[in-house]
């Protein structure tokens, strides 16, 4: 079997763990199944310097580098990409190579590159989230989504930042090779085994603020560890030991959110992970989820997610197994 061939693009300013991290799950991978060839290209053949200053060498310029007989194509981030965005060379290629690949990737601000080369336009993409208004405002034509942290819409995939390219990179491999292999990569790489794309970038701890009292931390801690369990305000104020009053005003000093709500947003999330990895009803996931009935979780999906729970299973489950 001829290797896929896998190509990054870089640039001066890229994010260093946006190459090295999908990179390093492509690698482990072909030497499981020797269906891969990375290689590297930039502007000019060379070194190319990263964001932290990390050197790292582009086997080919963009004037050497053929843009047929691509199977992916992976355009790194970082703050380098505003000056990038003015490279016409490097736009150019990567439109021309994008046009003729398999599939089209970015890892966080690389988007900004795609949708430059009109390779986007119409899509369903997602970056990094400090990036999500300049996306937005620079290109209308595009459909941003920063919540989740991978999107595939077509042959176009788009992630979020940093370990985000990882995830992406291991989804990438599981649609060729099968969970078997992404597997084994994950397990090589220490990493979660297919954190799906679903998953928010905004995990409750980073959405909410820090509890800055043990009572607070004490409540936060046995929503997250169970959150189908009974987590009315009389449960958690006698966890907390307070009365319900105080915690209802202490929790939402300290965390920025009511208590039923920040339950709410734990409870939507595990539902998310259950119907993005299993193959339970709805109902079942509702009752376990603490939502009670699975109309109750649909009128809490379409607050949060608006889509319906059965949607979003089908946009964000695998559909692979292991063989």
């Amino acid at each position: 079997m001829t290797p896929r061939r896998i190509v990054f693009v870089i640039f001066d300013g890229f994010q260093s763990l946006d190459l090295a991290g999908p990179y390093e799950v492509f690698q482990h991978a072909a030497q499981l199944t020797g269906g891969y060839r990375c290689e590297i290209v930039a502007s000019a053949a060379g070194v190319v310097t990263s964001r932290s200053g990390l050197p790292v060498h582009a086997g080919s310029g963009v004037a050497g580098a053929d843009p047929a007989g691509i199977d992916t194509l992976v355009v790194a981030g970082g703050s380098g990409v505003d000056a990038a965005l003015h490279d016409a060379a490097l736009v150019s290629w990567i439109a021309a190579a994008g046009a003729r690949a398999r599939r089209v990737t970015s890892v966080c601000s690389g988007v900004f590159l795609l949708a430059a080369a009109g390779l986007v336009a119409g899509r369903r993409v997602t970056t990094h989230w400090s990036r999500e208004d300049q996306l937005r405002r620079e290109h209308p034509d595009v459909q941003v989504d920063c919540d989740p942290i991978f999107i595939r819409d077509g042959r176009v995939w788009t992630s979020a930042g940093v370990t985000a390219g990882m995830d992406l990179a291991l989804a990438l491999v599981e649609d060729d090779a099968g969970r078997a292999v992404a597997h084994t990569v994950a397990r090589e790489l220490v990493m979660f085994l297919r954190r799906p794309g679903s998953q928010s970038q905004f995990s409750v701890p980073l959405w909410s603020g820090q509890p800055g009292s043990d009572p607070i931390r004490a409540v936060v801690s046995a929503i997250h560890a169970d959150p189908g369990a009974e987590h009315g305000l009389t449960e958690l104020a006698s966890r907390a030991g307070l009365s319900p009053r105080h915690l209802q005003r202490k929790f939402t000093a300290e965390v920025g959110t009511p208590p039923a709500a920040y339950v709410e947003r734990v409870r939507i999330e595990a539902a998310q992970r259950a119907l993005a990895e299993g193959d339970d009803p709805v109902e079942t996931i509702a009752r376990r989820c603490g939502f009670g009935t699975g109309e109750t979780l649909r009128r809490a999906f379409h607050r949060h997610a608006r889509i319906a729970p059965s949607d979003y299973r089908d946009r964000f489950r695998s559909t692979r197994e292991i063989a």
